[in-house]
């Protein structure tokens, strides 16, 4: 493959990803920068809380959408004859972690995003759309359970790798399970103020069936 083919492969992933749905959707539907409320994060859970489900749901599904479709772009390499079967697996890699990077500093809104955690899911669907699957009941069942957003992502993060090890969808992939421990320090990382507030008992609680104050208002 060709130094410029991959550069632009790279930038095209990190625009992907550089998306500002949060605030673009919120600004221009509701007239609010989801920044300035709540916890003051451009990501999908903020934006239930104080958006409502639909539009938590609509950012949810762009950011997941994000991650997905930059992971897909070495499929796109590979049915271009750019890269082999080989290598496959490790450019999904490479564009979805830059995906992600580019939700977390996003170029559109002074590099000040999300947490990244739909845009991982998107990623995970892309490689591995099984295990993704338990991943995501695995967080809602937590969810449902304690009503923390942060608890149940690092646990549905921390099961992909544990399940990857463990064989459950085929033979383990070394690759496959680097990638998924070290995404799981990385959501750690950013969760690490929820995490105290966790220690604390005062993280905050976000009900599935409670109604937002935005739409409260309107």
């Amino acid at each position: 493959m060709s130094i410029a083919l991959l550069i632009t492969t790279i930038i095209a992933a990190y625009l992907l990803g550089s998306i500002p749905s949060s605030v673009w959707y919120g600004i221009g539907y509701f007239g609010i920068d989801v920044r300035k409320h709540g916890s003051g994060n451009a990501g999908a859970t903020n934006t239930f809380r104080i958006l409502g489900k639909r539009a938590g749901t609509v950012v949810m599904l762009i950011d997941v959408l994000k991650g997905w479709t930059a992971t897909c772009l070495a499929s796109m390499l590979f049915y271009m004859n750019a890269i082999g079967e080989t290598e496959l697996l490790m450019y999904k890699i490479i564009f979805g972690i830059i995906a992600i990077i580019g939700h977390i500093f996003p170029v559109f809104v002074k590099f000040k995003g999300g947490k990244g955690i739909a845009t991982l899911l998107g990623m995970v669907l892309a490689i591995q759309p099984e295990l993704a699957s338990v991943c995501i009941a695995i967080f809602i069942l937590t969810l449902l359970a304690s009503q923390y957003v942060s608890l149940s992502s690092i646990l549905a993060t921390l099961a992909f790798p544990v399940l990857s090890w463990l064989g459950v969808f085929g033979h383990p992939e070394p690759l496959l399970i680097v990638f998924g421990f070290t995404m799981f320090v990385l959501v750690v990382f950013t969760h690490k103020k929820n995490i105290v507030r966790l220690m604390n008992g005062n993280e905050n609680r976000v009900s599935l069936f409670a109604k937002s104050k935005a739409n409260n208002g309107r």
